[in-house]
């Protein structure tokens, strides 16, 4: 009987091949972290709706789905069809066009705390500027952020996100404090003890797409205690942003941040970023006329591909189905009986384990028994993380790929085109993953 790794190679001849030449290329063989794979990556070639294929034959259920941007599924036929029309026309324009004030109109409707915004070309540049935006407005230095929260690549956003730091320098790393979240009383006394922070930003369902839960409660704590500090609010709602509810985890649990960052769903599966909120914020990047306010204390803002026509296109059509469509309720009914499938392997196989997730994402967790509701893990974070450990996520993920399945890192995004079918042999293929690792020792 073939092993794990043995039906991995097996399978996927022609990645391994392709990953080889891309070593030349690229350290490790990828163009992003988060696509690194032992003993190599693998190649996909087109996808369509909740499924997609690689370069050797292999179909997929795909819970990636764009690292969360499409809840949508690929190829959803209206985005297709208006990046085609709009392709046709000029793919950038240089100039101000249309499709930028509908899309805005279309985030401002779904997302009530935004009164101005301004696109970027990634979620990564959003943080960037949000910061930017809250040191300006408050001529504060500091940011406080929490243990595991990702908010993107940039010096700022990758301090205690997990993943390295390296390159940022020391004179940075002492303008960002990193507190584990769901503690209210240390976050006030942080704030109390130092006067200049400028905002306290996090992901407001908690760090890896809600893997390790922020609760609803500290949410609306933290709005309290930031305004009593006089500290901004900045929700980076990149991955739950149309995602957690149309309006985003903003609006599902009623907390009103003074800036919101956006990316993934907001253009359509295309390469976009936003950052909105309080009017007088986002000004912060209005010229005035005044040569001290537009020489110096001005926020500086460009980008060569912000809100360009082919992704205002994708984009404005996306928030319009969300915002007029069942695509929510969808997709969250399909994660529903996904989360439940996944706990019924654990407990069929005598497992020690936990799906969990808020909406359409589901979270998985092994190796720990847990009582909690399915939709925020109360489990404290050491165990979460002993229960996402790579020693078990690894094999785990690599046999499910044998079995024609697709997921990121424990976290399974699910689209409003997933099927009762395909999370019926979604749960069948988890099943079979499972199996194989047991048979290697490693459950």
């Amino acid at each position: 009987m073939e092993t794990i790794n043995e039906r991995f190679d097996h399978l996927h001849p022609r990645s391994m091949e392709l990953f080889q030449e891309a070593k030349a290329h690229f350290p490790n063989g990828v163009t992003h972290d988060g696509r690194r794979l032992e003993p190599f990556s693998l190649y996909t070639t087109h996808a369509a709706g909740a499924r997609k294929w690689d370069v050797d034959g292999n179909e997929y259920v795909d819970y990636r789905m764009g690292h969360g941007a499409l809840i949508l599924g690929h190829s959803h036929p209206e985005i297709v069809s208006v990046v085609q029309e709009q392709m046709a026309r000029g793919s950038h324009l240089g100039l101000s066009h249309e499709l930028e004030i509908r899309w805005a109109e279309n985030v401002k409707r779904l997302i009530p705390s935004i009164e101005k915004m301004r696109f970027t070309a990634s979620g990564t540049e959003a943080a960037m500027m949000a910061i930017r935006l809250a040191r300006a407005y408050t001529e504060k230095s500091k940011v406080l952020k929490f243990a595991e929260h990702f908010h993107g690549w940039s010096e700022y956003g990758i301090i205690g996100s997990g993943r390295s730091a390296g390159g940022v320098p020391p004179q940075i790393l002492n303008t960002v404090v990193v507190l584990p979240h769901n503690d209210i009383d240390l976050v006030e006394r942080t704030l109390q003890q130092d006067p200049d922070f400028a905002a306290v930003i996090l992901e407001p369902t908690g760090s890896h797409g809600g893997m390790y839960p922020a609760y609803p409660d500290f949410l609306r704590q933290l709005r309290e205690v930031t305004r009593k500090y006089n500290v901004l609010l900045v929700f980076d709602e990149v991955v739950t942003g149309f995602r957690i509810s149309p309006g985003g985890a903003q609006v599902r649990y009623g907390v009103q941040p003074d800036l919101t960052c956006l990316a993934k769903i907001l253009g359509g599966g295309l390469p976009c970023g936003a950052v909105g909120g309080r009017a007088e914020l986002v000004d912060m990047v209005q010229f005035r006329g005044d040569a001290q306010w537009d020489g110096t204390k001005r926020v500086a803002h460009h980008g060569t591909f912000n809100a360009n026509p082919v992704v205002a296109a994708a984009g404005l059509k996306a928030t319009e189905l969300v915002a007029t469509t069942p695509v929510n309720a969808t997709a969250d009914r399909m994660a529903e009986r996904l989360k439940k499938g996944l706990s019924e392997v654990f407990h069929t196989m005598k497992i020690p384990g936990c799906a969990h997730g808020v909406a359409s994402i589901v979270n998985f967790q092994l190796a720990n028994a847990c009582e909690c509701d399915r939709v925020v893990c109360t489990l404290p974070m050491e165990k979460l993380k002993a229960g996402t450990r790579p020693q078990l996520l690894q094999p785990l993920y690599r046999a499910c790929l044998n079995a024609g399945l697709d997921w990121m890192g424990g976290t399974f995004f699910v689209s409003s085109v997933h099927t009762e079918r395909d999370i019926d042999d979604s749960v069948n293929a988890f099943e079979k993953a499972v199996t194989a690792c047991r048979a290697e020792g490693v459950l």
